[in-house]
């Protein structure tokens, strides 16, 4: 297996969740935060994606591919989106394309990476979607570089493909074609979504698989259709992959049940990560899922709720180790908005803002410049755009002003969604050094340290931030 996957930044995150927030205020949304469903002109595609350059394909298996999907940039919004361009002799009926695409283009959910336009001119046939910049669940799982993609996040991605498709099931699109791994994306936050291509079919003559025939269900094989169950069958499938990092064959795998040869069945990057019971449970689940008898799979709502139960409860498996506050459990269970809103929130940015003003005015008496660096910098965190956080934070904090905690608190943990812990871990650390009273120093080193695969020091960290935190609120009742 090549290691082509370098960017593992955000696979780390355990199942607890709220529900994540997409973009709100996009011009052209209906609430959401994602643009209403419209029809764009061939031109508008081929200006986003710079001719349909190849240095703009993100899509597997390249050029190569029947239908190949670009990382385009709209020019009217500057939005990027995800453009699937569709071979040439795929949906020769522009009416039947155009309901496909407007019915798929109704759906709305957290869940899915949401489709939010279409092409249909000529012979062009196109998609265009929410861009995902965090790649597929199978190049975490299969070609990953640095870190294996931990246990909790493959729960996650458990969880989350199989509510994004009960929500389509209530929506009335309950048949998903090709569900695989590839079809599984990051989002900005870290969050895996379903792709919402796999909701259309592939081709004129209706093919919904185009992957092996070992990984296809049985009833497709007799019958060319897709039903709820054969969408169940591919849903074990994915277990299968997050069980074993490899692309097993479901009837090698069966066999490997079947004798309980569970050891073998699990990947040994989870070692020591994973109890047997979790392990056990999740491999009986896939096995419900890839029985050859279409009557004889769990439907989709009795598989949500079951993966609800097969997460990593935090809280359950720490209660006997320390009680977490609110805060503490956001950090513990890595809720990445809601630390986000945290950051945002915590009282230490007035103190700090007139400390770096004074430091400054000692230092050369122009402080305009690196303030509107440090409005910059606040701004582009509020927004999430981690990576001129980090370069404007940067900028503000050596341009001679106080080191600041906060700053340093909130440069760390867009290091660490970046993609970079270890400089998030040296961030978190020089604020418990300049703040040792601050309890988000604490916080902030136990999230760098469990991306990092530390978990004991990420426990300690956390037991630290709870005994400042408790400290600091008895403070406060106390004036």
């Amino acid at each position: 297996m090549g290691a082509r996957c370098s960017k593992l930044s955000v696979c780390w995150w355990p199942p607890h969740f709220k529900s994540p927030m997409l973009e709100n205020g996009a011009a052209g949304d209906d609430g959401s935060g994602v643009p209403v469903f419209a029809e764009y002109s061939f031109d508008d595609l081929r200006v986003a994606t710079d001719g349909f350059a190849p240095d703009r394909i993100v899509s597997e298996h390249g050029e190569k591919a029947p239908n190949v999907v670009y990382r385009g940039t709209l020019f009217s919004s500057g939005r990027t989106v995800a453009i699937k361009r569709f071979g040439r002799s795929a949906w020769p009926d522009s009416r039947q394309f155009l309901e496909e695409a407007r019915a798929v283009g109704q759906l709305r959910s957290g869940r899915l990476a949401n489709l939010i336009g279409c092409c249909c001119e000529s012979g062009e046939r196109l998609l265009v979607a929410e861009f995902m910049p965090h790649e597929t669940l199978a190049k975490h799982l299969f070609h990953w570089e640095t870190n294996p993609l931990s246990w909790a996040m493959r729960m996650r991605a458990a969880l989350y493909v199989a509510q994004a498709l009960d929500y389509c099931s209530s929506k009335g699109r309950a048949l998903y074609h090709d569900l695989h791994a590839y079809r599984v994306v990051f989002d900005v936050d870290g969050n895996p979504r379903l792709s919402c291509f796999g909701l259309m079919k592939n081709s004129r003559d209706g093919k919904s698989y185009s992957t092996n025939l070992a990984f296809t269900p049985p009833e497709y094989l007799k019958t060319g259709r897709v039903s709820p169950e054969s969408v169940v069958y591919s849903f074990g499938t994915v277990l299968l992959d997050l069980l074993s990092g490899k692309h097993i064959p479901p009837s090698h795998a069966l066999d490997l049940i079947r004798g309980k040869n569970f050891l073998v069945l699990m990947d040994s990057c989870l070692e020591g990560h994973v109890s047997n019971s979790d392990g056990t449970d999740l491999m009986r689940l896939a096995s419900r899922c890839l029985q050859y008898e279409a009557r004889d799979r769990p439907n989709l709502k009795t598989v949500t709720p079951s993966h609800t139960l097969l997460g990593i409860q935090h809280d359950k498996n720490n209660s006997g180790q320390v009680s977490l506050s609110a805060i503490g459990k956001a950090f513990a269970r890595a809720d990445l908005n809601e630390v986000h809103e945290i950051l945002l929130h915590d009282g230490y940015n007035e103190d700090d803002e007139a400390n770096a003003e004074l430091s400054l005015q000692s230092w050369n008496g122009d402080i305009s410049e690196s303030f509107v660096v440090k409005r910059r910098a606040d701004n582009a965190f509020r927004s999430k755009e981690y990576t001129t956080a980090i370069e404007c934070y940067s900028r503000f904090l050596d341009s001679g002003a106080v080191v600041a905690p906060t700053m340093l608190g909130r440069r760390c943990f867009a290091h660490v969604v970046a993609g970079n812990p270890q400089e998030g871990l040296e961030d978190a650390k020089r604020a418990e050094i300049i703040a040792s009273d601050w309890p988000m120093g604490h916080y902030l080193q136990a999230l760098a340290l469990h991306k990092l695969g530390r978990e004991a020091e990420s426990q300690e960290a956390l037991k630290n931030g709870t005994a400042l935190e408790a400290a600091r609120n008895s403070r406060a009742r106390t004036v």
